[in-house]
């Protein structure tokens, strides 16, 4: 709707503006305050120009109203097109909001969590922003494609084997160990040990059977990984193993080399990253030749970069801020811009049940399970929840409000709104092809606000993607189930006069509800469960 008001106003004004939402719709649904632009140009005051202006615009089929005030030009939609809109959109109501085919790509690599075990709720923030960010790109018509980068070599790895054999012979062959200083604990760790024992018997475990035993380990977190992502709706294109990256190490350090972006010092490589605003050089491979983490992250990042998208994208969690600095400048010893590469972080959450902490999961160990959390709440609470703030700030959120069936719950009090639409077209005993000829004409001043608000979807999506601020959404969502509702109890809907053309205004509230929600991966509701 904003860009076909746009081009037409420009069509009709010949000249570059922006097009602002003001708060107050009573006012107008759209302004410009182009006239203060021009006002130096034209030697004019703006609110001369602004009439001026606003006389190009009489008797236009799009506007009800066009006028100046205080020197900006304000523009309030008439029925018709509101209705023309509407039309459209019910029409056709999976193409609704969507946008054309774009040929900008981009890829995008979330979660990628080590495969050592199940995912905790700090994952699950990055996890449900991604898929919500994925889904809305694919709906606005990029091409969007998803990657976990699956971190299967190295110490993390190796500990989880030695975690395991641990576990056997502490458990089940009753021996003393000694344990190390950091390793893997928790009830997963006694479960893989059970089953591992099984599977290859007591004379399996010796210190040499490690890595083989780290291996199978790491298979088997990754389809628990998979299994906690599909709880929550969340799908994954590809995964792709750091292990099958060892081949190109080299031939990405001779690149490096090449545009003087490593140096030798002290037996080891450094990445020469002060040199592009990074805080200082970072070691890339240790004096007994292994790489370090940031070693295969560049080899990784190097191929990413090479594929041809317009745009990568990362999620990483707010640990790895100082992170950022010396991927950009690999990235740019490589050639390659470093604004193509985009980081969004995802900050930490605090999680309560009752105003207290939430209880650590016995199973993981030290940290709460997303797959507890799933449980308990529902994975449409988790995720709307994990979306209604900006994804790098901090979030605190107690489960218990979202168990309440009250407008204290947001997505109960989004979803009554949309029940009751249901509800009402029940009662009134009449489907959507049933009032789609309404003209609307009839609706008062609030009512075609309401109208504009449910059309209006698309410019809010357009703005989440663009911002990365995916938040709007929720927001849009609770500001539109408040007016539907004040509206509906302020207006008799069943047996007026004017129940068709009111009948058709709710449907469309309804489908920017199903829409939106359909985008933050949750299912919105026909009926509400007492």
């Amino acid at each position: 709707m904003k860009n076909i008001i746009f081009n037409e106003v420009k069509k009709i004004l010949e000249c570059d503006f922006a097009l602002e939402n003001p708060k107050d719709k009573n006012l107008a649904h759209f302004a410009t305050p182009l006239a203060f632009s021009l006002a130096k140009e034209l030697r004019k005051s703006p609110i001369s120009i602004a009439n001026e202006l606003a006389a190009k615009f009489q008797e236009h089929s799009y506007f009800d109203k066009v006028e100046a005030l205080n020197g900006y030009l304000n523009f309030r939609l008439s029925k018709t097109f509101l209705n023309e809109l509407a039309n459209k959109a019910l029409q056709n109501p999976n193409e609704f909001s969507k946008g054309e085919d774009k040929t900008e790509s981009f890829l995008l690599e979330y979660v990628s969590a080590n495969p050592t075990g199940p995912l905790h709720i700090g994952h699950a923030r990055g996890a449900v922003f991604g898929d919500t960010l994925t889904r809305l790109a694919r709906h606005l018509g990029y091409k969007f494609n998803t990657e976990y980068y699956v971190n299967d070599a190295g110490n993390q790895i190796y500990l989880l084997g030695l975690s395991i054999l641990l576990s056997v012979k502490e458990s089940i062959l009753h021996e003393n160990v000694e344990y190390p200083e950091q390793y893997y604990k928790g009830e997963y760790i006694a479960d893989l040990a059970k089953e591992a024992f099984e599977k290859f018997g007591k004379e399996f475990f010796s210190e040499e059977n490690i890595p083989s035993l780290a291996d199978w380990a790491k298979d088997k977190m990754l389809v628990l990984i998979k299994q906690n992502l599909e709880q929550a709706k969340i799908k994954i294109d590809n995964y792709v193993s750091e292990r099958s990256y060892y081949d190109a190490l080299n031939a990405t350090l001779e690149s490096l080399k090449e545009h003087k972006g490593i140096y030798e010092q002290e037996g080891k490589i450094w990445l020469a990253s002060s040199l592009k605003g990074d805080e200082k050089d970072r070691v890339i491979i240790r004096e007994d030749g292994r790489g370090t983490y940031l070693a295969a992250d560049i080899v990784y990042h190097k191929d990413k970069m090479s594929r041809g998208y317009d745009k990568c994208i990362n999620i990483w969690g707010a640990d790895h801020h100082g992170y950022i600095s010396r991927m950009k400048a690999a990235m740019e010893f490589l050639g390659f811009k470093a604004d193509d590469l985009e980081i969004i972080l995802a900050q930490m959450v605090s999680l309560l049940k009752n105003g207290e902490p939430y209880k650590m999961s016995k199973r993981a160990g030290n940290f709460i399970l997303m797959s507890d959390v799933v449980e308990e709440i529902g994975s449409d609470a988790l995720r709307y929840i994990f979306l209604s703030k900006k994804c790098d700030t901090h979030l605190e959120f107690d489960i218990s409000d979202l168990q309440k069936e009250d407008n204290s719950n947001p997505v109960y009090y989004i979803n009554y709104a949309h029940a009751r639409i249901h509800q009402v077209f029940g009662k009134a005993g009449k489907k959507i092809d049933d009032v789609i000829d309404a003209d609307l004409q009839s609706l008062n001043q609030d009512g075609v606000n309401l109208l504009f608000e449910a059309l209006n979807l698309k410019a809010i999506l357009n703005d989440a993607f663009e911002a990365r601020a995916l938040q709007k959404i929720p927001d849009y969502l609770k500001n539109l189930a408040a007016n539907f509702h004040k509206f509906y109890n302020e207006n008799k809907v069943v047996g007026s006069a004017n129940e068709n053309d009111l009948l058709k205004l709710f449907s469309l509230v309804a489908l920017s509800i199903k829409t939106a929600f359909s985008l933050m991966g949750i299912e919105a509701k026909n009926k509400m469960e007492h």
